[in-house]
C-alpha cells in the first residue's frame, strides 16, 4: 500500500489529533510513555544495522537510538502527515537527514521496498503506536515479514496495569480514550503466539507494575 491508498479515515483522525498536539507531543509524553528508552538501549544494534521503527511520529525515538547507535541506518514510517512533518524537522536540526528515511504509511500494510529501498531490517521496533492502531495484529505480522535473517521485533506498549489500583487504571484509561488509544489486552497472547508460529525466541517484561509491557521477539530458535 502506497501513501495514495492510506486508509483516509485513520490517517485524516490522526492527523487532526496531531495537528496541534505535535509541538508539544514529546514534551507532555515523557510523563506517561513509560519504558521507551529501554526499548531503545535493548536493540544492541550490529554493526551497520538496519532498523525501522514503525509508527515513529515526531522522530523522538529515532533521533535517541541514532545517537546511540552511530553506525546504524534508520528508517520511519508514520501514517500522520503531520506527525512526519514534525519528525522531518527534527532529522533536520539533529543533522540526522542522511542517515534517516521517513516515509508516510499504513504500518498494518506496507511496502517496504518501494518506500524506503530496502526490504528487510536487522531491528523492527513498535513503540506506544500499536494501542492506536485498528488492526493492530496485522503490524505485528508486517513487521516479522520485514525482519532480515536474526533480525529482531521489539515493541513497548500500554500493559493492563494489573499492578496497580484499580482506581489509577480507571482514570488512565478515560484520559487514554480522549487521544483514541486502547491497550490491548491481548498483546502478550498475540505477541507470544507469532513467535512461536515464526519459531523465534521470546522475551517479555512487565515494567511500573503492568503500566507498560515491553517484549522482544527474536532469532529462530
Amino acid at each position: 500500500m502506497n501513501a495514495t491508498e492510506l486508509p483516509a479515515s485513520h490517517a485524516e483522525l490522526m492527523d487532526g489529533v496531531y495537528r496541534w498536539q505535535r509541538h508539544i507531543y514529546d514534551l507532555t509524553r515523557k510523563y506517561y510513555l513509560l519504558g521507551r528508552d529501554q526499548l531503545i538501549a535493548g536493540l544492541d544494534m550490529p554493526q551497520g544495522g538496519t532498523v525501522l521503527e514503525l509508527g515513529c511520529g515526531t522522530g523522538r525515538n529515532i533521533v535517541l537510538a541514532a545517537r546511540r547507535y552511530p553506525n546504524a541506518r534508520f528508517f520511519g514510517l508514520d501514517i500522520s502527515a503531520e506527525m512526519l512533518e514534525t519528525a522531518n524537522a527534527a532529522m533536520a536540526r539533529e543533522g540526522l537527514a542522511a542517515r534517516v528515511t521517513l516515509a508516510r504509511g499504513d504500518a498494518t500494510d506496507f511496502d517496504a521496498k518501494a518506500l524506503f529501498g530496502t526490504a528487510r531490517f536487522d531491528r523492527v521496533f513498535v513503540s506506544y503506536s500499536l494501542s492506536m492502531i485498528p488492526g493492530w495484529e496485522k503490524t505485528v505480522s508486517a513487521a516479522l515479514a520485514a525482519l532480515a535473517p536474526g533480525g529482531s521485533l521489539h515493541v513497548v506498549d500500554f500493559g493492563q496495569q494489573e499492578g496497580l489500583p484499580r482506581w489509577f487504571r480507571a482514570l488512565l484509561r478515560g484520559w487514554l480514550r480522549k487521544f483514541h488509544v486502547e491497550p490491548r489486552a491481548s498483546l502478550r497472547d498475540v505477541l507470544e503466539s507469532e513467535s512461536e508460529r515464526n519459531g523465534t525466541t521470546f522475551h517479555f517484561r512487565t515494567l511500573y507494575r503492568g503500566y507498560a509491557w515491553l517484549a522482544v521477539i527474536g532469532a529462530r530458535k
